[in-house]
């Protein structure tokens, strides 16, 4: 089983008042684990003062893990559209 290589941008839910980007970063950090390698997690300015997260994780080529990984991270408070920045196999 190969590896993949995701980008994720990850921007904030507009219908949540002041949304803290930091506070979603250090939440993410924290779901690396044995499957997931979190290798870096960045808040970037999206606009008008917005910002949003762009993840870049490494993980097996299995069935269903990044749609788990997806899940998760939009389940966190403040989390609004996940979009897929890239993905590849190493």
């Amino acid at each position: 089983m190969g590896m993949v290589v995701m980008t994720y941008k990850i921007n904030p839910d507009s219908d949540v008042e002041d949304v803290d980007a930091d506070a979603i970063a250090t939440t993410i950090t924290s779901m690396a684990d044995e499957i997931y390698n979190i290798q870096s997690v960045e808040v970037k300015p999206l606009a008008f003062g917005l910002k949003f997260v762009q993840v870049h994780v490494v993980m097996n080529d299995g069935e269903g893990l990044a749609d788990a990984l997806e899940g998760r991270m939009s389940e966190i408070h403040g989390v609004g559209e996940i979009e897929v920045l890239s993905m590849g196999l190493i």
